[in-house]
């Protein structure tokens, strides 16, 4: 593979045409979100053959999981979108800082909740939603989990670096490698070695090991991608404060999935081990569904941060509404084929168990109803977060987790039981779909009027 200059690379994220370059970024993020989110799915898929308790064990550590994305992901797309505004404003030193920040202050983070969470395991499992008869599953998928937190931190924080500097492929080969690894050897050490739930952690936590090897070897050997050198690290407030700037909306998004998870898990386990193990099981498989649109948009990203540092706003409009339209028919039909499947989908999954089918179904079809409007919340998100609109971002990042979901899992399950927790997830896409529209038409009545001023000082 021939390494680009970065004069090439900035020729090529100004200049392509987007709906050339955006696949061709898209394309390896897409598959390395669809095979982290099969891996997930295999978790899930295969431990669910254990029984129900264990299922629904799966459903609680997903929250802790969440926590560990949230630190890396809000360090890795905080700086990994500045770093993209920086490379296009051809202030590298500023990248660079930025880097190196982010990677030692996730392994930080990541080894802190570590110790916290291992030193208080049976508190911890109790606080993310284990009933009595969960909790011992609980307890000895989340060790293993919390170990690997360290350096499952710095591989999210290297795989949105590789992405914003224009190097999906390369982020694609570390998590595409663990992916499939973790499907093999989940089978292999749950069933063959005999150790059950435990064994589906140990897969999870050598699998992201040995990606975290491969992104780091990428990292250090690419000649054209910022290296996190120690002596680059500065504990400085401006780079922190512009790596939250940017990374508030993933905190926002990622924190408050951690939360919304624990409060349905709380929630759920007021109707039985069945309605814990039914959510959990839809909530991946909608997981599922979307990591190919945030895929897609990921290949968005670097374009529209690139090109916003440079000035070129009228690029950065048109890539957006590419990508707009792109998700909308992507969604729709996913919608459509997945709310036919409904319930051949959750018996895969849990064919001994009715109670986990019809649950699980009926709330599977709520959510396929308004999966189509989550292209313009998802896109519209990543359109603010690009573009350095942190407070936006955050606003329609947190909307549909924090401001409307958590009030819906709190109030509909009292009011109409198990239907209500079927449905506090559609109310909060719906309100969400309201919300993040009046914003995003606002922001790109703005971009508009920047691009119409630079097409009239470029013609003075």
């Amino acid at each position: 593979m021939k390494t680009m200059s970065y004069e090439e690379k900035y020729k090529m994220m100004t200049e392509t045409p987007v709906n050339r370059l955006i696949p061709r970024l898209a394309v390896p993020t897409i598959i390395s979100m669809l095979i982290t989110s099969i891996y997930n799915m295999a978790d899930t898929f295969f431990v669910s053959q254990l029984s129900t308790s264990a299922s629904g064990a799966v459903g609680v550590n997903f929250s802790l999981m969440a926590m560990i994305q949230a630190i890396g992901f809000t360090l890795g797309m905080g700086s990994g979108n500045y770093m993209s505004r920086m490379l296009g404003a051809k202030e590298q030193d500023r990248a660079q800082k930025a880097c190196s920040v982010a990677v030692y202050t996730a392994f930080a983070l990541g080894l802190a909740l570590a110790v916290f969470g291992i030193w208080n395991i049976d508190w911890l499992v109790r606080v993310l939603g284990a009933t009595p008869t969960i909790a011992p599953f609980a307890k000895d998928y989340g060790r293993y989990i919390l170990i690997a937190a360290p350096y499952m931190t710095v591989s999210f924080v290297f795989n949105n670096h590789l992405r914003s500097q224009g190097n999906a492929a390369l982020s694609m080969i570390g998590i595409t490698t663990g992916g499939i690894l973790n499907v093999i050897l989940d089978p292999v050490l749950i069933f063959g070695f005999d150790l059950g739930i435990s064994g589906a952690a140990i897969a999870t936590i050598f699998s992201q090991f040995i990606s975290f090897l491969i992104l780091l070897t990428l990292v250090v050997r690419s000649k054209n991608v910022l290296k996190p050198l120690p002596k680059h690290f500065v504990f400085r407030a401006w780079v922190y404060k512009e790596i939250l700037a940017a990374g508030m909306p993933t905190l926002g998004r990622q924190g408050l999935a951690s939360v919304a998870s624990v409060l349905l898990n709380v929630a759920a386990s007021g109707f039985g081990d069945a309605a814990v193990a039914a959510m959990s099981i839809v909530t991946r498989i909608m997981m599922f569904i979307n990591s190919a649109l945030i895929g897609f948009g990921q290949g968005f990203q670097p374009v529209c941060g690139f090109n916003f540092g440079a000035g070129r706003y009228e690029r950065v409009l048109e890539a957006y509404f590419f990508c707009r339209r792109v998700a909308l028919v992507f969604l729709l039909t996913m919608g459509i084929i997945m709310f036919a499947i409904s319930t051949p989908i959750m018996r895969l999954f849990r064919k001994d168990d009715a109670e986990v089918i019809r649950i699980g179904a009926r709330a599977l079809k709520m959510q396929c109803c308004l999966l189509p409007f989550q292209s313009y919340v998802i896109m519209g998100n990543m359109l603010a977060q690009s573009i350095g609109y942190s407070f936006r971002a955050t606003l329609t990042a947190i909307s549909k987790q924090g401001l409307f979901f958590v009030p819906s899992i709190l109030i509909l399950p009292k009011l109409f039981g198990v239907t209500g927790l079927q449905l506090a997830q559609p109310v909060a896409d719906a309100l969400t779909f309201v919300l993040t529209t009046v914003v995003i038409t606002m922001i790109v009545k703005e971009l508009r009027g920047m691009a119409q001023a630079g097409d009239n000082g470029r013609k003075a």
